[in-house]
């Protein structure tokens, strides 16, 4: 199938193949491309703690599945694709470096994959440069291992795209038909609203009559990995437009906003910025930001000699859409959100940057060589700085959440319980205990609700600087723990907890659980 899609689409014309060539050379062309996945796989298990501790986006997704503490609150934009692929290890173990590995092993298997695809229409050596490209961005690095949807939203836009062009090539690729439907379903299981940006233009190009098949297939996928969110969206949030709405609010509003400042901040390793204040970080941080579409811009120039053009410009195209949204429509920037774009980029960067160290005769021109390598390694160093400046933030962080869990059990506040208050969602699930929050994009209670669970259970206001305590706990034992304020209910007094007949995954009265009207801090 590879030559015949190639041919196609590139309009060359190849002698016919020798019996078992082809699977000798699918076997060597898979060579490379697992060597890079493995690579990458143990670039993450060496570079990003694997003991780390679970972010606050983090916690939301996995205490859908986990035994460990009652579901968070799910605000209205998230989807449960995360929750269900990190479910067979966070529905029986309550451990974040087993959790860390099963994703770094799953994410490199899903580079391979997605990758495997495109060896109908780029020579394997590209894909390979394209794949290290990607996998070396901190960026990826540092979310590959996570349980976060960006990530698998970024290979499953890749394969979508790849298998796009090989049904168009070939109607009778049943594999290409399924991997399609299959690729495009999990795009929309993790980030529904971001699959339909990544497949605008998968759907001009299929819209044609003698394409219809394939706007079929398309349409399907993206309605059997949408459909939960849907019917969740009817069920819980008052119907669809109405969860729509609510995930604009959440994010501020979705209208004209130039995000483009607020991602080079964030390119410094601030995994969320909001609001996005500050200088930039240094250029030397920031170039490779601005080279790499000018090399796709060299690398579509490049395909249209090598007769690939449209599976270049097909991957450019699908790049823009997936980042049109979080350059131009968020007022607010994470690097997480432009990983779609920057997986499907770099097929094209990595298509370009051989054909600048060889002349069209195909010589080497050293001083060129010498000047990308140089530029390749200043890039990979400064990729690793980030990367090191940013796991260990985020392990401090992580850690400084955990030790508070651990004074509020010493303070008595063990499951059944509730927090409220800074942080009380993540430091909630360290605890064991419910969160819940009175105002805000979080707000999901009253706080008589809460008042009234505080009686029955142990409860406790987390207060950070110079912050007030919410009048229902003025009156309870404040203990101070490094920035914090703990104000801890009377419920709370050592035995308490025994004496509640609740069950950590109990809903408090007053207080919504895993499904709420409004709010969430990302996503």
């Amino acid at each position: 199938m590879a030559d015949g899609a190639h041919a196609v689409l590139a309009g060359s014309r190849r002698p016919g193949p020798v019996p078992g060539a082809g699977r000798m050379l699918r076997r060597r062309g898979d060579t490379p491309l697992a060597a890079v996945a493995a690579a990458f796989t143990l670039a993450q298990l060496l570079l990003v703690r694997p003991g780390m501790g679970l972010g606050w986006d983090e916690t939301v997704y996995v205490s859908q599945v986990s035994a460990h503490a009652p579901a968070a609150y799910f605000s209205a934009p998230r989807a449960r694709g995360i929750s269900l692929l990190v479910a067979p290890v966070a529905s029986w173990s309550s451990s974040t470096a087993l959790l860390r590995v099963y994703l770094a092993v799953l994410s490199g298997l899903a580079l391979w994959a997605a990758l495997r695809v495109w060896r109908a229409f780029f020579p394997v050596r590209v894909l390979a440069l394209a794949g290290a490209l990607f996998a070396t961005l901190w960026v990826t690095l540092f979310y590959g291992p996570q349980a976060m949807p960006n990530y698998w939203v970024a290979v499953g836009a890749l394969a979508c795209a790849g298998c796009f062009l090989r049904a168009r090539a070939d109607r009778h690729d049943r594999t290409a038909r399924y991997g399609l439907a299959g690729s495009a379903a999990f795009m929309a299981l993790m980030r529904p609203m971001d699959a339909v940006w990544v497949v605008l233009p998968l759907l001009v190009l299929a819209l044609p009559r003698r394409r219809h098949p394939l706007l079929v297939t398309l349409l399907a996928g993206l309605a059997a990995g949408s459909a939960e969110w849907v019917i969740e969206a009817y069920v819980s949030y008052g119907g669809l437009l109405r969860r729509l709405s609510d995930g604009s609010a959440v994010q501020g509003g979705l209208g004209w906003h130039f995000a483009v400042p607020d991602q080079l901040r964030s390119l410094g390793g601030r995994t969320l910025c909001r609001p996005c204040t500050g200088a930039p970080p240094h250029p030397v941080v920031t170039v490779w930001w601005f080279v790499l579409p000018l090399l796709a811009l060299l690398g579509l120039t490049v395909a249209r000699r090598e007769r690939r053009a449209t599976p270049s410009a097909l991957a450019a195209a699908c790049a823009a859409t997936a980042a049109f949204p979080y350059l131009f429509l968020i007022g607010y920037a994470a690097p997480r959100f432009l990983l779609p774009a920057y997986a499907l980029l770099v097929l094209p960067v990595a298509d370009a940057l051989p054909h600048l160290v060889r002349s069209p005769r195909g010589r080497w021109r050293p001083a060129v060589l010498s000047l990308v390598v140089l530029a390749v390694a200043a890039h990979l160093a400064v990729q690793y700085a980030v990367l090191a400046h940013t796991v260990s933030r985020t392990t401090a962080a992580h850690r400084e959440w955990d030790r508070t869990a651990a004074e509020l059990h010493r303070l008595g506040v063990r499951p059944p319980c509730l927090l409220t208050g800074d942080n009380a969602l993540p430091i909630a699930f360290y605890t064991g205990c419910r969160s819940a929050a009175t105002t805000g994009p979080n707000a999901n209670a009253t706080a008589a609700g809460i008042a009234e669970a505080a009686r029955r259970m142990p409860a406790a206001a987390l207060v950070a600087g110079h912050g007030s305590p919410p009048a229902y706990a003025r009156a309870w034992a404040v203990h101070r723990f490094g920035d914090l304020r703990l104000y801890v209910a009377p419920s709370a007094a050592p035995g308490a907890a025994s004496a509640s007949a609740e069950s950590p995954g109990t809903p408090v009265t007053g207080v919504a659980g895993a499904v709420p009207a409004r709010g969430g801090r990302d996503t």
